[in-house]
């Protein structure tokens, strides 16, 4: 029951999210903008390229859907509202993220095509950028929990939430998830105006769907995790703790969205070198700071 309702629940939230980047993108608030869209896609041909590798080709979407779903599997969303509350979860959450340039990699090499071949290779320069970014930010959290458990994580922030006790980690994380998630200004793997696409180029009809639900809710799942590692979880008052869930993972959603609507793209030599050269110490001086204020103020 739980698995349903957590699926159910990121598809809304990825329905929302495409609602408010169609807004974004064209000046026009549509609520049934994403519906009509998926239904155009529905009734396109499913080209397919003259020599790919069709194994590549036909396994990177679904791969970057799954992976988008598997994430969320050891977030709560309330008290017993989880899928699998592992000891490992926040480890989990690294390991699986391990797998988004890998369907990207393939969605690349796939359809043997100069525009994919581009933009996959983007998006492994862009992954050795943010990938320490997105561990280094998680050990400081499991140090103050004292627990790689999601749940743990949250109940520790019982007196005052992440965000304030490590803003350091919070806004390097809220970064290397937008990079994760190839948004704006990280969006060099799909690069519209130079790639025609890049790694969705090639794709067309219900895979160009499937895809482009992957991402949507993979958005939606890099903001659960935000929530939950910084945020406070469920915690909050009147409202029942599902509610705070659901408005923090939005309102998250739409930050990520709006933040890169206005930033202008970003070559992936530049953040290689602000990543490694700038946002690597920081990160060792948030754990630093972290490990002190856990000594001092438990």
């Amino acid at each position: 029951m739980n698995t349903l309702v957590i699926v159910l629940s990121l598809l809304a939230g990825a329905y929302l999210v495409a609602v408010l980047e169609a807004w974004l993108a064209t000046g026009r608030f549509r609520l049934a903008a994403p519906a009509w869209a998926a239904v155009a896609l529905l009734g396109r041909e499913s080209i397919v390229p003259r020599t790919p590798d069709r194994i590549f080709f036909e396994t990177a979407p679904v791969l970057l859907l799954v992976v988008a779903l598997l994430v969320s599997a050891v977030l709560p969303l309330s008290p017993g509202l989880i899928i699998a509350d592992m000891t490992t979860g926040a480890l989990f959450v690294n390991a699986v993220l391990a797998y988004v340039p890998v369907a990207l990699l393939m969605a690349g090499w796939g359809p043997n095509g100069g525009y994919a071949l581009v933009g996959g290779w983007r998006f492994l320069g862009q992954t050795i950028a943010y990938s320490m970014l997105i561990v280094m930010p998680i050990t400081a959290v499991a140090m103050r929990a004292e627990s790689l458990l999601t749940t743990a994580v949250v109940t520790s922030q019982g007196a005052v939430w992440n965000i304030v006790y490590q803003p350091l980690g919070f806004v390097l994380f809220f970064t290397a998830a937008m990079a994760v998630s190839f948004l704006p200004p990280f969006d060099l793997p799909t690069a519209g105006g130079e790639l025609a696409g890049g790694v969705e180029a090639e794709y067309t009809g219900v895979r160009l769907g499937v895809f482009r639900l992957g991402r949507m809710v993979l958005v939606v799942s890099l903001a659960a995790v935000t929530t939950v590692f910084y945020l406070g979880g469920w915690m909050g008052p009147v409202l029942p703790p599902w509610a705070w869930s659901a408005i923090k993972i939005l309102a998250v959603s739409s930050t990520m969205l709006l933040t890169g609507h206005y930033l202008p793209r970003i070559r992936e030599a530049h953040l290689l070198a602000w990543c490694w050269k700038l946002g690597i110490p920081l990160a060792l001086l948030n754990i630093f700071i972290v490990g002190v204020m856990v000594l001092i103020w438990p």
